[in-house]
């Protein structure tokens, strides 16, 4: 697949190919979107703002030079901007592809690093030369003020021109914590919401913290995404309840979402609300999205994903293979190829439905204003 350079979010002429849980494959404008879900779905977003995370600056212990890409905290709190997971590069910047950046200075524990306005030091090594923990120094205000003041958003050598942080922001955009934008979302504007609207598709919101989706190295890749807060509102909990209650598709709107949402449902006696029984409504609240979403994995929450198009092989793509078994994704790929799809931030997208389990069962229930309907649900 070849790569999206320009940052545009939402071009006239973006794709969107349809992978159903029955196999088909279909082509539609991404403008289109509305079109395609369905009366009585719910479309969740992560509305989580893009830092300006990559601080360039010196490592002072050998005088050379450093690129700190941030790429973790503990958690969304405002006050909460001390310490942070990072990664590390050596010289030169996005203009190289990650893979071939220059090694970083070899850092210790007490190292500490000039990046423009702000010092920090390194805490330790993460298992990783390249993965460590930083502390800032000063106060939260001051931090905040010196990435706002020095800090670029996160790039990759597909996209030429340098990157604005409006370029990164999506138009739901509320607290900056995600460290590269929660891209999925760059196909919201007012117009679709209205339309979703019109169409009694619902919408809601959570945060969580977007991380790094590449590194340059393979074994550091691996570990990626690394765990990562969020927080969902009462009213999004609520509106998923209502949604399963009703039969209606909860569809993430990026795989940040479906992290959340799959780490929410998986806590302990949690039950999802289905259109069979309703149960305790979904968990509102923080969490920590520390697990692996792969093949092997049990969807609870989330029953399709509209996503960008990713390539095998990486984190994102691993986390689609939950949805549809590994020919199907292959057969979607060779679609994506064939009709030239845009991969990377600003590329195309992709909606998947989840494949049911064999074991899935029946019910029927009556949507708001709509008439009998038929749907699979999880047990």
């Amino acid at each position: 697949m070849k790569a999206a350079t320009q940052p545009v979010q939402r071009p006239r002429d973006a794709k969107l190919l349809v992978v159903d849980r029955h196999g088909g494959i279909a082509h539609e404008s991404r403008t289109s979107l509305a079109q395609v879900l369905q009366p009585g779905d719910l479309l969740v977003a992560n509305d989580a703002a893009t830092l300006p995370a990559s601080l360039r600056g010196v490592h002072v212990a050998t005088g050379r030079e450093i690129e700190v890409r941030l790429a973790a905290r503990p958690s969304l709190a405002v006050d909460d901007v001390h310490g942070f997971t990072a990664v590390l590069f050596g010289e030169g910047d996005y203009r190289t592809p990650t893979e071939h950046r220059p090694l970083p200075p070899t850092v210790a524990p007490g190292d500490r690093l000039h990046l423009g306005p702000l010092s920090a030091t390194v805490l330790r090594t993460c298992s990783h030369p390249r993965l460590v923990a930083i502390r800032f120094d000063g106060t939260a205000d001051a931090i905040w003020a010196g990435l706002a003041r020095h800090g670029k958003p996160v790039q990759y050598a597909h996209m030429a021109q340098p990157l604005a942080l409006w370029d990164v922001w999506t138009r739901v955009a509320a607290v900056p914590v995600a460290f590269e934008p929660p891209s999925a979302g760059f196909v919201l504007d007012w117009a679709l919401l209205r339309e979703l609207k019109s169409r009694g598709i619902g919408f809601a919101t959570l945060t969580h913290a977007a991380g790094l989706s590449s590194t340059g190295d393979d074994e550091l890749d691996a570990r990626l995404p690394l765990p990562e807060p969020y927080f969902i509102p009462r009213a999004t909990a609520d509106a998923i309840r209502e949604t399963r209650w009703n039969c209606g598709r909860v569809v993430a709107l990026g795989t940040t979402v479906v992290r959340a949402l799959e780490h929410a449902a998986s806590r302990p006696g949690i039950a999802a609300a289905t259109c069979a029984e309703a149960g305790p409504a979904p968990p509102h609240g923080a969490g920590i999205a520390d697990q692996r979403i792969g093949p092997h994995t049990r969807l609870r929450a989330v029953d399709a994903i509209v996503s960008g198009t990713h390539e095998p092989g990486t984190s994102h793509y691993e986390l689609l293979r939950a949805f549809a078994p590994d020919a199907l994704l292959q057969r979607a790929a060779a679609e994506l190829d064939a009709h030239g799809y845009l991969t990377h931030e600003f590329g195309d997208s992709v909606l998947i439905e989840a494949v049911p389990p064999p074991e899935a069962s029946k019910c029927k229930v009556r949507r708001p204003g709509q008439g009998l309907l038929l749907a699979s649900t999880p047990p």
